[in-house]
């Protein structure tokens, strides 16, 4: 049995096994894996984790679990402490870039051997960021880069990873932090990742105002960023721009007038 089938009948077992009619929330933990894959006679992945991460970032769950959840709704895994998950009902509203958005043009300070020699999308997404300073253009903050693929514990959650943290400033002085979730190729962005974000920062950042980022490559050197909200509904979009990254002889008279046209509230 290949290593995606394996991880769909274990994480399917998992979730029935435990499921019962109008229930929101099914608890387990990373014992059962162990569990279900002796029952089943299957070989255990080398990394346990890597199955729970795999459908709470990479993969969509089975859809045995999917057709369990009423209209409108989705379920997803959440942590709940060291080596314990739930999978939890949310409106299915999945975060995607809008088509109808339109771009702005942004002279790309990449350089050239480091676009030869990125070796993921996600790595290669975060190094656009940074050389960019797309940030502090989208967030209108000055941003400095404190730490990337930051992992760390937070109660009630247990481990948690954000792909970047930045630090920033603004003209009154006030203090920022951005952690920023990055997504390259087929991967999407994941209302669990945000929701985390906004707990490591409460955690680890208490007293900096917290802003929620997520990046995500359209194709064609197009980055859509995002900036969430949380709040009685959960977690909200505040904010979402386009940059597409040009040489600067591509930004013409006629982009720079659009630009300034447009409200600085934008």
């Amino acid at each position: 049995m290949s290593k995606s089938k394996s991880y769909i009948t274990i994480i399917e077992h998992i979730f029935l096994s435990k499921y019962a009619e109008e229930v929101r929330e099914v608890s387990f933990e990373r014992e059962d894996i162990e569990r279900i894959a002796k029952e089943l006679n299957i070989q255990l992945p080398k990394n346990l984790g890597d199955l729970i991460y795999s459908f709470r970032y990479r993969t969509v769950l089975p859809e045995a679990i999917r057709n369990k959840a009423p209209k409108g709704e989705a379920w997803i895994i959440r942590p709940i402490g060291r080596s314990r998950y739930k999978f939890a009902l949310v409106p299915d509203k999945p975060i995607t870039p809008t088509e109808m958005m339109s771009e702005i043009k942004v002279p790309d300070a990449t350089p050239g051997i480091v676009i030869m020699y990125s070796l993921k999308d996600e790595q290669a997404l975060l190094a656009k960021l940074r050389y960019n300073r797309l940030i502090d253009i989208f967030t209108g903050v000055t941003c400095y880069s404190l730490q990337n693929h930051l992992r760390t514990t937070v109660p009630k959650l247990g481990q948690v990873e954000t792909d970047e943290i930045y630090v920033g400033i603004d003209r009154r002085g006030v203090h920022y932090v951005f952690p920023v979730q990055a997504k390259g190729g087929k991967d999407k962005l994941n209302v669990v990742q945000i929701e985390q974000d906004f707990a490591l920062c409460a955690t680890k950042f208490p007293s900096l105002i917290c802003r929620s980022i997520g990046a995500q490559f359209m194709g064609d050197n197009v980055i859509a960023l995002f900036e969430f909200e949380v709040g009685e509904q959960g977690v909200t979009l505040h904010l979402e721009k386009h940059y597409r990254l040009v040489s600067p002889d591509e930004i013409e008279d006629a982009d720079l007038n659009t630009y300034q046209q447009r409200s600085v509230s934008d």
